[in-house]
């Protein structure tokens, strides 16, 4: 049977036990965390798009991937305090519904990183060439250097992003060769992120250009835009759900936080609710200056965003200052209602802020190569470490080849969906892995234990599945078809090496504290 290799939970937790976690966080510190953790990318790259399917309803769609998320928290942050090791996602599964099914779960994850890396490239580049070369330095990038061939608002015609792939490369050398991020460098990048975004909101819901009949309508699109449009503020919430993308790091820290009880789902909701209000406060002032109605095609339905067809009417001389055509949203807001400056410091706080985004998310994906390779799922020598940069450079460089690929053809918008198809997978797979062990093993210790399980985790697995049948159709099926090919490495590779199915789990020596690999009793098939 493929679902008889269930990882013995005892094992994994024995891993963890390698290092003790002091309780020093509350939920103040741990709501300040997540914040930091959640704001990035996607308030600075995806309004455009979230408005071009949306229009004013976007406000809607912040609070709508706002609520999924939090559900979906409660249900990380349950199952992280019960097993607070590396693997995220793949590793609850592995302990809860199996081997076959954790492969599906870190599988989706590869997608979702290395997909998210290039999303956020794509957003940089923007910044890039809009602030820093055009502003700054009066340099005008080419279209057809300057945009992939459907990339928002370029220009038709346009080939490859070369600064999207640049940064991804450049960000997949320095890991490479060793170079980590500083705590206290990103601090003040966080710092200046949530400076510049309330120096937005501020000068936006004040400015004399604001004006209330620019949301009108508020639903251009409708609520639902119908499945596969990724249309209406469904459809948007779809997309911009990856702005949310990282509160799952603040699940992970409950072993490390003082009365988790209380305190975690402070920490969570409270970051959550607030980024949530701080983008809706943020899509409202984009809105309500210069409009962010999105361009109608035949019949009265927006064109998608990202297409060619965008492209062209964004090329227009109507459409030259609009917010759906922009792909640095929120300077080009500034801009057009006389705060260039300003508008021009928001640029360069994303230009700054983004590429540590890119090396977490690289970073990510290797971490996830390297559990899965740990457990015999993927061949060895991808995790190989380099003599001298003692990094994994195999699998690092050929993630920052797929990342740079993507960055540099793709638009972002569509990158985004493509992403939280795997994201919202790994969501869902979280939820069905909290109600598992509730099940399976209802007495074990939880620092943090989830109220109304039974209401709360299906209300994650329905929220994940309405966001992702919403999202364009293409993004969809990109989903089953990664998956199909996942099914098969894993049958005709993996299921044969797995340390599990040859009845080998890592433990630790009750005596000495190391590491080593103990035979136990195969699963049979």
């Amino acid at each position: 049977m493929i679902f008889d290799r269930v990882k013995p939970l005892d094992a994994i937790l024995a891993t963890a036990e390698k290092k003790a976690l002091h309780r020093t966080l509350g939920g103040f510190q741990l709501m300040l965390f997540g914040i930091g953790c959640i704001i990035g990318t996607g308030i600075f790259v995806l309004t455009a798009a979230g408005a071009q399917k949306a229009g004013p309803g976007l406000m809607l769609a912040f609070a709508i991937a706002g609520a999924v998320c939090i559900v979906a928290a409660l249900c990380y942050a349950e199952v992280a305090s019960m097993i607070p090791v590396a693997g995220s996602a793949y590793t609850y599964s592995y302990a809860s519904v199996g081997e076959f099914l954790a492969w599906t779960v870190g599988w989706a994850l590869i997608l979702e990183y290395a997909v998210a890396a290039s999303a956020v490239s794509v957003g940089w580049s923007g910044y890039f060439s809009g602030t820093i070369l055009n502003e700054f330095l009066g340099i005008t990038l080419p279209p057809w250097l300057a945009a992939g061939p459907l990339a928002l608002g370029g220009a038709p015609g346009g080939f490859i992003n070369l600064p999207a792939l640049v940064i991804a490369m450049l960000v997949t050398w320095l890991l490479m060769i060793g170079t980590s991020e500083s705590a206290k460098v990103n601090a003040v990048l966080v710092l200046i992120k949530v400076t510049a975004l309330t120096a937005f909101i501020v000068l936006t819901l004040t400015s004399a250009d604001f004006d209330m009949a620019r949301f009108n309508p508020f639903l251009p699109a409708g609520v639902f835009g119908g499945f596969g449009s990724g249309l209406g503020a469904v459809g948007a919430a779809a997309t911009i759900f990856f702005a949310y993308v990282g509160f799952d790091a603040v699940s992970t820290a409950a072993e490390e936080t003082k009365n988790p009880q209380r305190n975690v789902p402070i920490g969570l909701i409270g970051s959550l609710l607030f980024c949530t209000v701080f983008y809706i406060l943020v899509a409202a002032g984009a809105i309500g200056t210069i409009g962010g109605q999105p361009i109608m095609g035949p019949g009265g339905i927006p064109f998608p965003a990202g297409s060619e067809e965008l492209a062209r009417q964004c090329a227009l001389p109507a459409y030259s200052g609009a917010l759906v055509c922009s792909d640095e949203a929120l300077a080009h807001v500034l801009r057009q209602i006389g705060f260039s400056g300003i508008g021009n410091m928001l640029g360069i706080a994303a230009f700054l802020a983004l590429p540590s985004v890119i090396l977490v998310l690289i970073f990510a994906q290797t971490r996830i190569f390297f559990v899965m390779s740990r457990d015999g799922l993927l061949p060895e020598r991808l995790s190989r470490v380099h003599p001298k940069w003692k990094t994994p450079h195999v699998v690092t460089m050929i993630t920052g080849l797929i990342v740079a690929l993507g960055a540099a053809f793709m638009p972002v918008g569509l990158l985004a969906d493509y992403a939280n198809a795997g994201t919202l997978y790994a969501f869902f797979m979280v939820a069905v892995a909290a109600m598992v062990l509730r099940v399976k093993d209802p007495h074990r210790h939880r620092s943090f234990r989830m109220p109304m399980v039974w209401v709360v985790a299906p209300l994650t697995v329905a929220g994940c599945l309405f966001l992702y049948l919403n999202l364009p159709l293409i993004a969809i099926l990109v989903l089953p078809v990664w998956g199909a090919i996942g099914l098969v490495v894993y049958f005709g590779y993996s299921r044969s090496r797995s340390q599990l199915g040859r009845g080998v789990v890592e433990v630790v020596d009750e005596i000495g504290g190391e590491e080593k690999m103990v035979p136990i009793d195969p699963p049979t098939g």
